[in-house]
């Protein structure tokens, strides 16, 4: 197996399924090996544009950098045997990112007209199209091993907390990044280059000390207590202490330090066949 040892610099991606072309839920943060903060990364323009995302890490692939996104890389398939029952064949999700590519409408690789097109059948966007239980529908990397699950799944797509539009969103990002830039699991970890691996912040969050429910930071002071946890120095002050800024930038640097750890690498529980099919989130061991 390749080393992780190569990568020096490590950016966390706080993404967006957003309708439109800028969108201000798009936070992009970088670090370097060492004990210096991670910065963010100013977008082209006054915010960025999912499509500017995808330029910028394309431009990166020869780079050392461990890229990880904030969006659930695949549906749930191992415990109904499709991503989408119905209407998806094929046990790959690069198979799924094509079609939701294919099927997808929405302006800078949106997918909320995805969405919508399905909803009562795959998707829950409220008390029209049924029980919600019947939605509700995991990942194997979110099941924990008391049986509890991940608040929300990519099939549930109503609330603040939904991730379906923006993980759906980048799918679209996947299937066009696939050949250009790995993306682990689905492809093997790089010996050089660039790597995508999706990132959960709630997991940075609590490993820099955060309760359950407490993992957004909105000042300056309560980031710099959680990355002095994460043996980073404290930040340079930012314009606005957004959820999405301040989510980058810790998980940036716990990305820098999970980086060498073996098992997150190796989960136990991920077969090949469930990283072929569904992925991993990067930091379940």
């Amino acid at each position: 197996m390749a080393s992780s040892r190569h990568f020096s610099r490590f950016v966390a991606i706080d993404w967006s399924g957003a309708k439109g072309v800028r969108h201000p839920g798009i936070a992009v943060a970088m670090c370097e090996r060492g004990t210096a903060a991670p910065v963010l990364i100013p977008p082209p323009n006054r915010a960025w544009a999912r499509q500017e995302v995808l330029d910028w890490v394309v431009a990166q692939a020869d780079a050392p950098m461990l890229i990880g996104f904030d969006f659930s890389f695949s549906a749930p398939f191992v415990a109904r045997g499709a991503h989408l029952p119905g209407e998806t064949q094929g046990n790959d999700a690069r198979t799924l990112w094509a079609h939701v590519d294919a099927e997808s409408e929405d302006a800078d690789l949106g997918a909320a007209g995805f969405i919508d097109a399905r909803r009562g059948t795959h998707f829950y966007l409220g008390a029209a199209d049924g029980a919600k239980a019947d939605f509700l529908h995991w990942r194997a990397c979110e099941v924990a091993h008391d049986g509890s699950t991940k608040p929300s799944t990519v099939f549930d797509a109503i609330g603040a907390a939904q991730v379906a539009k923006a993980s759906f969103a980048g799918m679209r990002l996947l299937h066009r990044l696939h050949g250009r830039v790995p993306i682990w699991p689905f492809d093997p970890l790089p010996s050089r280059g660039a790597c995508v691996v999706e990132i959960y912040t709630a997991i940075a969050a609590r490993a820099a000390g955060a309760r359950k429910g407490r993992s957004k930071l909105r000042d300056g002071e309560s980031l710099d207590a959680a990355l002095a946890a994460l043996g980073s120095q404290p930040h340079a002050p930012i314009a606005r202490y957004t959820d999405h800024a301040t989510d980058a930038l810790l998980t940036a640097a716990w990305l820098r330090r999970a980086v060498d750890a073996p098992a997150l690498w190796r989960p136990a529980a991920m077969t090949s066949d469930i990283a072929r099919a569904e992925g991993w989130t990067f930091g379940i061991a």
